[in-house]
């Protein structure tokens, strides 16, 4: 039998099953429920997040053999048809590939005829925003007033490009990112029906990686499973994705923290000669000063099951709130400038070297890095700068 990737087996069939878009399910759940349909429709929203999926599980609330309902069957013959994609009566067209006038036209003279076999005919126009000038004004008239047996729905992942004539004749509904957790939970419940083993924290670095994109994150996962064998396990994640190993990342922390700058060129030669990205290590370094900086001001925000919970409360005691601060405004605004430099690596380092002779002014209560410092050989005066009376750093220096 042929083999279906992730993103199709497991697409949603019905509203209950739609993760991450309650606003929009609710919204159209009462109103097939109430009866209070609209003729058009619009969805808007990133890549893979559900715009075609509730665009079909709505024309199988539409058309479902047992009346308009907010729970379709799944089982008559136009439910099946549907998600099948053969049923005569709902249509999807791409509008990147039928953007001009001639297409649209054609469209509109067939929208005027009767369902073949259905209750109402429904036609999907996906990427929108693609569609000529002359084709949108083309359908304004029908998108207005059209046949009571038509209904409009409209996808898009670029809504500023829709004429404000076409936004004002849809009800607009906009399809949010999929948050990271919501991600872990359907991939953790999809791999155990697919009895598929793997690590909590592997498919965590696939959540981020999906960027709030389902089916990037589904498809990202199918690679996973075929990259190390039939299980998804971290470090074949990581090398997938080219992702940085945690343990560069605590290894420079410590460094800074004890203000030890030989141990930070150590930890960056290291990196340089596995050619690890800088840009990726500087994004994941602001990501973990980040999270520290919860751990400081929420505990509760670090979960016990989190592989790197320990280091989390760790850094949050050894570094002062203002450090951290610091030290992520630097990771930021350096990974910025990474560009600038003469080449990664000296972008890099000279980064780490900023948080290394930078540090937050005495009534800030600095510690950590620069109490080491401090109590070197060169005393008090040799964690200061020229310029920058009491060791603080104007943010102009280097913002």
């Amino acid at each position: 039998m042929t083999y279906q990737v992730l993103a199709r087996k497991w697409r949603p069939k019905d509203f209950a099953s739609l993760v991450g878009q309650e606003h929009v399910v609710r919204a159209l759940t009462h109103a097939l429920d109430g009866g209070r349909l609209h003729h058009a429709y619009l969805f808007t929203g990133t890549r893979g997040v559900g715009k075609t999926t509730l665009s079909r599980i709505f024309a199988k609330a539409l058309n479902c053999e047992t009346g308009v309902t907010s729970t379709p069957c799944g089982v008559c013959r136009a439910c099946r048809e549907i998600d099948e994609g053969r049923f005569v009566d709902y249509v999807e067209m791409d509008a990147a590939s039928n953007r001009g006038v001639d297409e649209m036209a054609a469209l509109l003279e067939r929208a005027v005829y009767a369902p073949v076999d259905a209750r109402f005919k429904v036609y999907m126009i996906d990427e929108v925003h693609m569609l000529t000038n002359h084709a949108f004004n083309a359908m304004l008239k029908t998108l207005e007033e059209p046949p009571s047996h038509v209904k409009f729905i409209l996808a898009t992942t670029d809504p500023q490009k829709i004429p404000v004539t076409v936004l004002s004749r849809c009800l607009q509904f906009n399809l949010k990112q999929m948050p990271a957790g919501h991600i872990v939970s359907h991939l953790e419940h999809i791999l155990g029906e697919e009895k598929v083993p793997f690590d909590a924290q592997a498919l965590r670095l696939l959540a981020r990686a999906a960027d709030g994109s389902m089916r990037d994150a589904l498809s990202l996962t199918d690679q996973a499973i075929a990259y190390s064998a039939n299980q998804v396990n971290e470090e074949a994640v990581r090398g997938m994705l080219g992702a940085l190993d945690q343990s560069y990342l605590i290894r420079l922390l410590d460094a800074l923290a004890d203000g030890d700058g030989a141990a930070v060129l150590s930890v960056a030669d290291e990196m340089a000669l596995r050619s690890l990205s800088f840009s990726t290590a500087l994004q994941d370094l602001a990501s973990l000063l980040h999270r520290i900086a919860w751990a400081q001001f929420a505990p509760s925000s670090v979960l016990d099951e989190w592989p790197e919970a320990g280091d989390l409360r760790r850094f949050a005691e050894a570094l002062s709130a203002e450090q951290v601060q610091l030290f992520y405004q630097i990771a930021t605004i350096g990974r910025s400038e990474l560009g600038l430099a003469p080449d990664e690596y000296a972008g890099f380092t000279m980064t780490l070297l900023r948080m290394l002779a930078f540090e937050p002014a005495p009534t800030g209560g600095g510690g950590g890095a620069a109490s080491a410092r401090a109590a070197g050989p060169a005393g008090a005066g040799g964690a200061k700068r020229a310029g920058s009376p009491g060791g603080a750093v104007p943010p102009a220096v280097w913002g």
